[in-house]
């Protein structure tokens, strides 16, 4: 199945704009219960006015928060990247650290976002268990388990660790795009004859056809003969 997302999704990447370890782990913080979308609308002006770690150190709550109002939860998300910022500077002279144990240690910063950060920024291998990826998983009954760090150890036993960055992005394309949570695009999928759970969505190819999502959409259609 992996292999036929690598064929579906060969330009499978992270959908948050960054150029920095500290933008991407700004980023990730902002797309909790947000788009990546939304979040790559609000972050240009927020990282050309915080550049570094002791600009959201020293950053004045309220400006802060208007910044990224846009992206929800605005207050919660100040606070961690107000937090974040310190512990960078008290810490780590401001540098984002490239090891799970310490990131996760961050304010802001659970195990789903470091691994993100580990991935992209850093390129260490890892697995992101966003809603993505614990849908899909478990809808192709790789697992069953519903813990996210349970899910991960589970994934990475069947996955060779130099795949497991890209694996992530395949799976959170295939979710975005084709595995929708209510209304699969069962009839039109790449891993239609693979999957336990097909029928979960209609199984028409052409019904399916249109619940297809992304710029894709005419690769994948191809490949299923559409």
């Amino acid at each position: 199945m992996d292999r036929t997302l690598a064929q579906a999704f060969p330009d499978a990447h992270c959908e948050l704009d960054f150029t920095t370890p500290l933008e991407l782990a700004v980023a990730t913080i902002l797309s909790a219960q947000c788009t990546d979308v939304r979040v790559n609308m609000t972050t240009p002006a927020l990282f050309a006015r915080y550049r570094s770690a002791r600009d959201y150190a020293e950053a004045n709550r309220a400006e802060l928060e208007e910044f990224i109002r846009p992206t929800g939860f605005y207050r919660n998300k100040t606070s961690s990247l107000i937090g974040l910022g310190q512990a960078l500077v008290e810490k780590y002279d401001g540098v984002l650290p490239h090891k799970l144990e310490q990131l996760v240690e961050l304010p802001g910063i659970g195990r789903k976002t470091a691994n993100v950060i580990l991935g992209n920024a850093f390129g260490v291998p890892g697995i992101t268990v966003d809603t993505h990826f614990g849908r899909l998983v478990r809808r192709w009954g790789w697992t069953d388990e519903e813990d996210p760090v349970k899910v991960e150890k589970i994934v990475g036993e069947l996955i060779e660790r130099k795949d497991w960055t890209m694996l992530s992005h395949r799976v959170i394309f295939h979710g975005r795009r084709v595995c929708h949570a209510r209304k699969p695009a069962c009839g039109a999928c790449v891993l239609a004859k693979d999957c336990p759970s097909f029928g979960t969505g209609p199984t028409d190819p052409v019904t399916a056809a249109k619940l297809i999502k992304g710029p894709e959409t005419e690769h994948l259609l191809e490949l299923v003969g559409l």
